[in-house]
């Protein structure tokens, strides 16, 4: 950060500290507990002010603020004052804290916490409009990315110089396919799955040099090759999901589930929300895991996950999944968030992300997971949730894509719409991350490589079903 966004920030924040000591009196003083009023976002640059049945959002840097989306209250509040808003589709919930001038948030398809401080009033630069030019719209790019991106030192970005840079090729006369371009130009090298810029028209979202994108074209490509080349015409997929979630009994008690999604099971744009998606998804695992296959003589021996070709999605239904693979609770990772707009090093502290067994029938035995470069987001989640599985799977394939992180959805204000990460998924308290590397496996195999696929061949799945029948013959 320069030192006039640095001095912004550290008078931005100073306000808002004594903005909300000044609420905190004033509650303490009528001890009322109502969500009503303004409240901060730890971490994630947002603002809500909360009227009522009414919920507005604002997306917010140092610099700027501009309004995100409109919720309304659905129903009537908890018992303990816990309100749900809908926007759209999607259902989060504010639930009021021990403490008068802090409150949290839970996102239905979202695994975690999030949470937020009172402020006395909006920040005056919230009812103030932002101007459209094209050295406004790049400065408020550069500066989300500086408040919220963690990955800058790993990466070996220097984001100052390359907003200096790129800031003086800016004039009053740049012209959108310029600016598009030059913010291009900017975030592109991060080479991150979870960043991504759109004008509407055409839309920039980079990934990991040598990796394929999981699009739904090469989805069904590769959903087709396996039918044709692992399955055959004889043990034909069982679909759910649109397609998203398939299963099929191998030969010698093997089962295969393929997951190429956890998001768009029910709509193609999640139009029908996640409520539809968890229901489709719950209507999936309970004809696959069925009693016969979970216990007794003609249970599985074991199981192929194939998570190749997953374009990520929720955690929450990545986590539905592994509840069913699990008999004993226990942490699947744990989540952290930036948590200094100035400090790139600053982090909240981490929450365990838990897996709950299911109360439906359970397989336990062995797993062997295939996994690549195509597997992103929810896919990883949920790969790094079965790491702590026991027994644990078996890792087969090319490392995952290496990003994790839940994304910010901003606008700009000419429209344009831009994403980018600012979490962490830690596989320990204190520990490392898989961010920008992936999840290795164990057993390094190329996933779809052309060769392969030109033959017909695929010596992933093989080594998979190898893996499986030899731990059947393990004492």
């Amino acid at each position: 950060m320069n030192r006039t966004s640095a001095r912004i920030a550290a008078i931005t924040a100073a306000a808002a500290l004594i903005a909300a000591g000044t609420a905190a009196g004033a509650e303490a003083k009528s001890g009322a507990t109502s969500l009503d009023g303004v409240w901060q976002m730890a971490g994630y640059g947002l603002v809500l002010d909360v009227k009522g049945s009414t919920l507005t959002s604002y997306e917010t840097t140092a610099i700027s603020c501009l309004p995100e989306f409109t919720a309304t209250a659905t129903g009537a509040p908890g018992p303990h004052g816990d309100t749900t808003f809908a926007v759209d589709t999607t259902l989060f919930t504010l639930h009021p804290g021990q403490r008068a001038r802090a409150i949290s948030m839970t996102i239905q398809q979202s695994a975690g916490t999030r949470h937020l401080t009172r402020l006395a009033a909006l920040p005056t630069r919230c009812t103030q409009p932002t101007p459209t030019d094209p050295r406004t719209v790049f400065d408020i790019f550069w500066q989300t990315f500086e408040e919220n991106y963690p990955f800058f030192a790993a990466r070996g970005i220097d984001w100052e110089a390359t907003g200096n840079r790129l800031r003086a090729q800016i004039t009053p006369t740049t012209t959108d396919a310029d600016l598009f371009r030059l913010l291009t130009e900017a975030f592109a090298p991060l080479n991150d799955a979870h960043t991504a810029l759109s004008d509407g028209t055409t839309t920039v979202s980079p990934t990991r040099p040598g990796t394929i994108g999981p699009s739904r074209a090469y989805d069904t490509t590769i959903k087709a090759f396996i039918q044709t080349h692992d399955l055959g015409p004889a043990t034909p997929l069982q679909e759910w999901g649109r397609g998203h979630i398939a299963y099929a009994d191998l030969p010698n008690g093997i089962g295969y589930l393929r997951l190429s999604s956890f998001a768009g099971y029910t709509s193609p744009d999640d139009s029908a929300g996640f409520a539809s998606d968890e229901a489709e998804l719950t209507k999936a695992l309970d004809a696959i895991f069925t009693p016969q296959r979970t216990q007794g003589p003609n249970a599985l021996r074991g199981l192929i996950i194939d998570d190749r070709v997953n374009g990520g999605g929720s955690d929450v239904l990545a986590l539905d999944v592994v509840a069913r693979l699990t008999a004993k609770p226990y942490t699947a990772y744990w989540k952290k968030h930036r948590d200094d707009p100035a400090d790139p090093a600053a982090f909240s502290t981490p929450e365990p992300i838990r897996v709950t067994p299911s109360s439906k029938p359970i397989y336990r035995g062995p797993i062997a997971l295939l996994a690549g470069g195509s597997t992103v987001s929810a896919g990883e989640t949920f790969a790094q949730a079965l790491m702590h599985r026991s027994p644990a799977p078996v890792r087969i394939g090319e490392n995952t894509q290496g990003s994790f992180s839940d994304t910010l959805n901003r606008v700009l204000p000419n429209g344009w719409e831009f994403e980018l990460p600012n979490e962490e998924y830690p596989t320990a308290p204190n520990g490392g991350t898989f961010d920008i590397t992936g999840i290795p496996p164990q057993i390094r195999i190329p996933v779809f490589p052309p060769a392969e696929l030109a033959a017909g061949k695929d010596t992933a799945f093989a080594t998979a079903l190898h893996v499986l029948r030899c731990a059947r013959l393990t004492p």
